[in-house]
């Protein structure tokens, strides 16, 4: 009987059902995963985030930077979600100074570790796509 890396085998299992759903992502990966989600217009994101369900709450772009408070606090781990969510925050109107304060906060709640990743992923994005 040989004994398989469960984690290899439910990575597999994932390949394979996306290869199922669209053949073009038969090289589907994880890192890339964040690629295959647009970014939300700003309207969209505020309708469906923001004061779209509750008029007298929270806007998109703090709900967003308080996501990325949670995902930094997490530790840097959910690398596709942390940029999604900052390729999100600067379509939604968040500066990068806005970005890296929210990151830098979080060090003192999830260390220094988390902050420092998290603040190279929100960079590669930034870089990237322009500065916010």
């Amino acid at each position: 009987m040989t004994e398989q890396n469960p984690f290899e085998a439910m990575m597999k299992m994932g390949q394979d059902w996306a290869k199922a759903m669209n053949p073009a992502l038969e090289s589907f990966t994880p890192k890339g995963f964040e690629a295959l989600f647009p970014t939300m217009p700003k309207d969209v994101m505020e309708t469906f985030m923001g004061k779209g369900i509750s008029p007298d709450g929270l806007d998109a772009k703090t709900r967003l930077l308080l996501t990325l408070a949670a995902l930094t606090v997490l530790g840097g781990q959910a690398e596709a979600q942390i940029r999604m969510t900052v390729r999100h925050l600067v379509e939604a109107g968040s500066t990068k100074q806005e970005i890296a304060e929210t990151i830098a906060q979080m060090g003192m709640f999830g260390g220094v570790p988390a902050m420092t990743k998290t603040m190279e992923l929100a960079n590669e994005v930034l870089e990237k796509d322009g500065d916010a």
